[in-house]
């Protein structure tokens, strides 16, 4: 078990670091945000506005909330990811009983691993409805709108 886990951390590190990397490089603040809650700083160039409202907001469900939000799409994408290297390894193992057992029990703990967020998530959103809170209301899921054509 701890060598799954040493694997799964080696592994998955360079490819949650990848995907960090455009979130970074691309980061572009909002001229303003909702609070109006912005600090320019002034340069040869011009003025680029840097938000100061997660430091100005009163309210910690927010941050709570981001942080919820952040750790149920990050499970999901690990889990998908290994769920996606199970069936890789199941085509690599070649007849192998040991290589296709090794593949079945990670595809396995993958599909329990997004079952558990989906749980997670349809709970949240049960809090969510029962008392009126926003946890997670702001995480969409994305979807495909008709095409619509000229008149």
């Amino acid at each position: 078990m701890i060598k799954i886990i040493k694997n799964t951390i080696r592994y998955m590190s360079p490819v949650l670091l990848l995907l960090t990397i455009p979130a970074i490089v691309m980061a572009q603040a909002p001229a303003t945000l909702p609070g109006g809650n912005t600090t320019t700083i002034t340069q040869t160039s011009g003025s680029i506005p840097i938000p100061t409202a997660l430091s100005q907001t009163g309210d910690i469900t927010v941050v709570i909330g981001g942080i919820i939000r952040f750790i149920l799409v990050t499970a999901f994408v690990i889990a998908f990811i290994m769920l996606l290297v199970g069936g890789i390894r199941w085509i690599l193992a070649g007849g192998d009983e040991k290589a296709v057992e090794k593949a079945r029990n990670t595809i396995t703990a993958a599909l329990i691993g997004l079952v558990v967020v989906l749980v997670a998530f349809a709970l949240i959103r049960l809090v969510e409805l029962f008392f009126g809170v926003n946890i997670i209301s702001g995480l969409t899921v994305p979807r495909i709108s008709p095409l619509q054509t000229p008149l």
